[in-house]
């Protein structure tokens, strides 16, 4: 099933990008490997990712400096979210934010969120987290 909202990220090294997003989980649903694009999955979150080159299509709207992805991060909810944080640390690639446990205010309630922070090769920032559950706010 295709999600309503698929991010196309572009990348300045396909190979790169692709090793990293196998590392952490998601799984390859198709790939055009001579365009540098792939399709990628991890539980239902989806998203693309496309290498920056003349012959692709472009629809850039001015030119891309790193990191890519200022001002936005991509939240991925995830079921064992230590594997992943395990993966990135055995493979010494930096975390942006350590490992938190964090509750959000949902109207009368909370939900929490096991949560850390990476970025990707390009600089796009992700948001890993296993959902706690609710809790009644404090």
């Amino acid at each position: 099933m295709k999600a309503k909202l698929i991010p196309e990220l572009k990348v300045t090294e396909f190979k790169k990008s692709l090793e990293f997003y196998t590392l952490i989980g998601f799984e390859v649903m198709y790939d055009r490997q001579e365009e540098g694009f792939a399709m990628l999955n991890l539980n239902g979150a989806q998203i693309m990712i496309e290498e920056l080159c003349a012959t692709n299509r472009s629809w850039l709207t001015d030119n891309l400096e790193k990191p890519f992805g200022r001002g936005m991060h991509f939240q991925i909810e995830v079921d064992d979210i230590e594997a992943i944080y395990a993966k990135l640390k055995a493979n010494k690639h930096p975390i942006f934010h350590e490992m938190e446990e964090k509750w959000y205010r949902v109207k009368d309630k909370e939900t929490g969120h096991k949560q850390f922070l990476v970025q990707d090769a390009d600089g796009y920032l992700l948001r890993f987290f296993e959902n706690l559950g609710m809790r009644i706010s404090m």
